[in-house]
């Protein structure tokens, strides 16, 4: 009788400990031999590409299982594809994960349908890899390098953009609107290497990005010389060392009262960039596995020193953090989502 009691009392320990461990030895079980897809929603060479290939060559090692790790580019109307594709599509077991422009996020809270049709709110999120920071910047043979030349301009200015939401798209109509500068905003780039392409082949005059990746990506456009050069003439902060946004004006500086209040509202979501994310659904604990991972990814010493030796900021936001962001985006005040609601009326349809 009580060498029964206690076989059954070992019984329940044995099987509290396997319990107990069954998250990671599921995991384990479950990626080990398979694949972790990263979906881009831009074309390749641009920052969102840039940032995700250097993740997802460290991400497989830290996940349980050790899976290996796919970079696939799924292009289109800004990313918003792509955006739609892990929110509606994509299967919810844990193994593919979309990173797409958050502006997004933006205009479903503005009420833009097509943005909208996209359950942000259900997302989980694994994190992001950097926050951003806004820039503007002209071509020289565009003859406006400067904040005065384009303030002043008496012709349209061609900028480049992707759609409606984008950086690109909604900075230059913050511009137009409390400014009453001439910006005409050209959407329909796949990305930042595809306006790049056509900034060099002067089909467009300039375009607004985010510096940390521009620094890096248009480098080369950056040190050219004479009418191929690429100009920054207004920009967030002057945080970064670089010499050729040192003496640019800052948009706080000449912004005025309206274009400030518009800019500081949208500007919000700059606290997160080029984020991960799963689509709803997403088993807690395969999404603590790749949260966890994620981190032991971007504090990799190796993987730091090689953004480093290329020049790219790694500023870790985890995913808890993403996602109380994202709901303070689709959650915005009644007056701020008003400010901003002639943004959506922009929208492409």
């Amino acid at each position: 009788m009580k060498r029964k009691g206690f076989s059954f009392l070992a019984a329940a320990v044995i099987a509290s400990a396997a319990l107990l461990a069954a998250p990671e030895a599921r995991a384990e079980d479950f990626y080990k031999g398979k694949t972790f897809r990263f979906i881009v929603g831009f074309s390749p060479g641009g920052g969102y590409d840039t940032y995700t290939r250097l993740i997802a060559r460290y991400f497989g090692r830290y996940v349980p299982g050790n899976p290996t790790t796919l970079v696939q580019n799924m292009t289109g109307a800004g990313s918003l594809i792509s955006a739609n594709y892990i929110g509606r599509r994509a299967k919810p077991d844990g193994l593919t994960g979309a990173v797409f422009n958050n502006s997004l996020i933006v205009q479903s809270a503005l009420g833009d349908k097509k943005a909208g049709a996209v359950p942000f709110d259900k997302m989980e999120w694994v994190g992001a890899p950097s926050r951003g920071e806004i820039v503007c910047m002209m071509m020289a043979f565009s003859g406006k390098t400067t904040w005065k030349d384009v303030i002043n301009s008496k012709e349209p200015i061609k900028i480049g953009a992707t759609r409606a939401g984008s950086t690109g798209h909604d900075i230059p109509a913050i511009l137009n609107k409390a400014m009453g500068t001439k910006l005409k905003i050209i959407t329909g780039y796949r990305g930042t290497a595809t306006i790049r392409l056509a900034l060099e082949g002067r089909e467009i005059d300039g375009f607004c990005s985010q510096w940390e990746s521009m620094r890096v990506t248009a480098r080369s456009m950056l040190d050219a010389e004479g009418d191929q050069k690429l100009v920054p003439f207004v920009i967030d902060s002057h945080s970064y060392p670089d010499p050729e946004i040192q003496k640019i004006p800052l948009f706080k500086d000449v912004l005025n009262e309206e274009g400030l209040k518009l800019y500081n509202s949208w500007a919000f979501q700059m606290a997160f960039q080029r984020m991960l994310a799963l689509p709803p659904g997403t088993p807690k604990d395969r999404l603590e596995i790749l949260q966890k991972a994620y981190e032991k990814t971007l504090k990799d010493p190796k993987l730091l020193a090689e953004a480093k030796k290329a020049k790219l900021v790694v500023t870790y936001v985890p995913g808890p953090e993403v996602k109380k962001l994202v709901d303070g985006i689709i959650n915005m005040p009644a007056e701020v989502r008003e400010s901003l609601s002639f943004l959506v009326s922009q929208t492409k349809k």
